[in-house]
């Protein structure tokens, strides 16, 4: 797709930070097949932890059910990181609220409401833990 691979570049080059605040790229090792992929993906950054999310139709975020090693380009960086897949409805809304805590604004384009305290509105939540799923990325070393 070329939509990634100008991202890709862009996200490698002295010219990340137009980017880079919200966009990373993580490289994925299929379980089975051993093949590298690398793709950028939002975003947000709770304390020493990254949540991303993605659609359940993807399918890279599978490799990561249960943990494994991902290399990341975090803000023209070079990372590697354990990063762990939840598709369990509970625990993607659990990370979506994660999410919004530290991105409110992006929560509509989950079609996720905020209430008057700026928290996501429950059903809202749990339709978009339906369609989507968290990653969570920790032990960030050099």
């Amino acid at each position: 797709m070329w939509y990634n691979t100008l991202m890709s570049w862009l996200l490698r080059s002295p010219l990340h930070g137009l980017l880079s605040k919200s966009t990373l790229l993580i490289t994925v090792t299929g379980r089975k097949s051993g093949k590298q992929y690398t793709l950028p993906v939002n975003y947000v950054r709770d304390g020493e932890s990254l949540w991303l999310t993605s659609q359940r139709d993807r399918t890279w975020w599978r490799n990561l059910l249960g943990g494994a090693p991902v290399s990341l380009v975090l803000q023209g960086q070079r990372l590697t990181a354990q990063a762990q897949a939840f598709d369990d409805g509970a625990a993607v809304a659990a990370g979506l609220q994660a999410y919004f805590r530290q991105a409110p604004g992006v929560a509509r384009y989950f079609n996720v409401r905020l209430d008057q305290a700026g928290k996501p509105l429950e059903a809202d939540l749990a339709q978009a833990a339906k369609q989507r799923v968290v990653i969570k990325i920790e032990s960030l070393r050099h």
